[in-house]
């Protein structure tokens, strides 16, 4: 029989916010510069490096028709800031072609610096307590739901549904207008915003307060996914470990590989709902003019048509090289933070004497030092 494990006793709320909050700040500041990478990738648009690489094929006119893009680039770039609106890192890097993860790394440095790579990260530091805290409050209290009051039990269905709700639940209160918030921040070229809130501040005061939760559906769906699976394969691989290797808890390093793998799974299925919902929160609607964008699946057909449906996966190499070691670190992060906390929490209730105790304790003092 395996020994009791620290997780089959219900942790305090104080517990799931310290150890979630602390696990998603270790987490985002190590892979965030993936994170933007990743934006990068999945807002160029395929139209114009087809313009490119055709023009490539005509060697007296390649110079002709790359200074032509150039100043057509130019041009939109002057009529945005004259709206008020920023220019994207994409808009300068588009045409320059398909660089990879790496290279688009390499281009964003050289054009706007290191710090680049950063940007949005206040608003993903703001986002991530309160949505590492709901996401493990939530996924504890709905299996517990599920546990009480469905035939679902403690099965691998209840772990499932439990997960699927706490990702629906962390996308609407807080995913969906972080994102939002950071997205923009990430692609913004001239610095417009300061920080995360004054961010949020203009685009509620341009586009009102509905432009916070544009792509609310397939962040809701992405999230979703993804804890659905992540949760499910996470606590079935674990109890499994630790049922043959008959241990209380896992090692460091095997959290790490279970939190890995089971944070790519998602990915590789709902990418297309990522690349939509990048779409949506990037775009600004304009007063008197139809979005290009208006749904999931309008935006699917659209960026299928007009770039192939392997657009449809742009930037899940940097989203796989984010998301797994993302998972990792804070699967990692939170099961040695709760622990320490639940450990300290046990060794000072055991040292905190009863009232009885005290009794004791302080007439054996009198005793001792009552003269004789």
């Amino acid at each position: 029989m395996p020994k009791a494990t620290r997780n089959n006793k219900r942790m305090s709320p104080f517990q799931h916010l310290i150890a979630g909050g602390c696990a998603g700040l270790v987490e985002s500041s190590i892979c965030h510069p993936l994170d933007t990478v990743k934006t990068v990738m999945q807002l160029q648009n395929n139209n114009l490096r087809k313009d490119d690489a055709s023009s490539n094929k005509t060697s007296t006119g390649s110079a002709t028709r790359r200074k032509a893009t150039l100043r057509e680039s130019s041009i939109s770039s002057h009529r945005v800031k004259k709206r008020g609106l920023s220019t994207s890192i994409t808009s300068r890097v588009a045409f320059l072609g398909n660089h990879g993860p790496i290279g688009t790394a390499r281009l964003i440095v050289q054009k706007d610096g290191f710090l680049a790579l950063y940007r949005g990260l206040t608003a993903v530091y703001t986002g991530i307590v309160p949505k590492m805290a709901i996401r493990f409050l939530t996924f504890e209290q709905y299996k517990d739901w599920l546990s009480s009051y469905t035939p679902l039990g403690r099965s691998t269905s209840a772990t499932f549904t439990a997960g699927l709700f706490a990702g629906l639940t962390e996308a609407i209160l807080v995913v969906t207008p972080a994102e939002v918030c950071k997205i923009r921040m990430q692609s913004e070229n001239n610095r417009q915003f300061k920080n995360v809130a004054h961010a949020a501040y203009s685009i509620v005061r341009e586009e009102g307060l509905g432009a916070l939760y544009k792509g609310v559906i397939p962040t809701m769906f992405r999230q979703g996914c993804n804890q659905a699976v992540n949760f499910t394969a996470y606590n079935a691989i674990k109890t499994r470990v630790l049922q043959e290797e008959d241990k209380a808890e896992l090692a460091s390093w095997q959290t790490m590989m279970i939190g890995g793998f089971s944070g790519g799974m998602g990915p590789l299925v709902n990418n297309p709902v990522d690349v939509v919902k990048t779409r949506l929160q990037k775009q600004v609607v304009l007063e008197n003019q139809a979005p290009k964008y208006t749904g999931l699946m309008q935006a699917c057909f659209v960026i299928a048509k007009e770039e192939g449906i392997a657009s449809l996966w742009k930037g899940i190499t940097p989203r796989l090289l984010r998301i797994m070691p993302g998972q990792a670190i804070t699967f990692t992060t939170y099961e040695a933070v709760s622990s320490i906390i639940y450990n300290r929490r046990n060794s000072w209730s055991l040292k905190k004497p009863t009232i009885g105790e005290t009794t004791t304790t302080n007439a054996t003092r009198a005793i001792a030092t009552t003269p004789r």
